[in-house]
């Protein structure tokens, strides 16, 4: 239950879509997500309309092949498995999508089981009386 969003500078379809899928296999290869547990939000930004900003912050050379990755998960994983992640899925990224890892920047926010609804109103993950699935 990873929701992930992707925004992409000067991107099209095709290449948003292998970013999506390197996430989502660095999700399913690090944390052990099942393969069926995929929700993304993939925007594309043409510089125009809509753009994306970025620095050199700690020394890193960014350019216009730059890619932000808000994930957000159940709290619970350890600073190992996540580092694996972000490891993994700047890999992925250059690998699927050509992305260079100094432009892949990701976030990562946790929050608890009542934090989701995965649809009907209902919080899945922490039901109460009322809740049915």
């Amino acid at each position: 239950m990873p929701f992930v969003r992707i925004d992409a500078l000067g991107t099209d379809s095709e290449r948003l879509g292998a970013l999506g899928r390197a996430v989502h296999d660095a999700l399913v290869e690090t944390i052990g997500f099942p393969s069926d547990d995929l929700f993304q939000v993939l925007t594309g930004h043409d510089g125009v309309n809509s753009t994306l900003r970025y620095g050199g912050y700690l020394g890193i050379r960014r350019d216009d092949g730059i890619v932000y990755i808000a994930i957000t998960m159940r709290s619970g994983r350890t600073p190992d498995q996540k580092r694996a992640l972000y490891r993994r899925i700047a890999e992925l990224a250059h690998a699927y999508a050509g992305t260079e890892p100094r432009n892949v920047f990701i976030t990562l926010t946790e929050n608890e089981s009542a934090d989701w609804s995965f649809g009907h109103g209902v919080a899945q993950y922490a039901p109460g009386d009322a809740d049915t699935l």
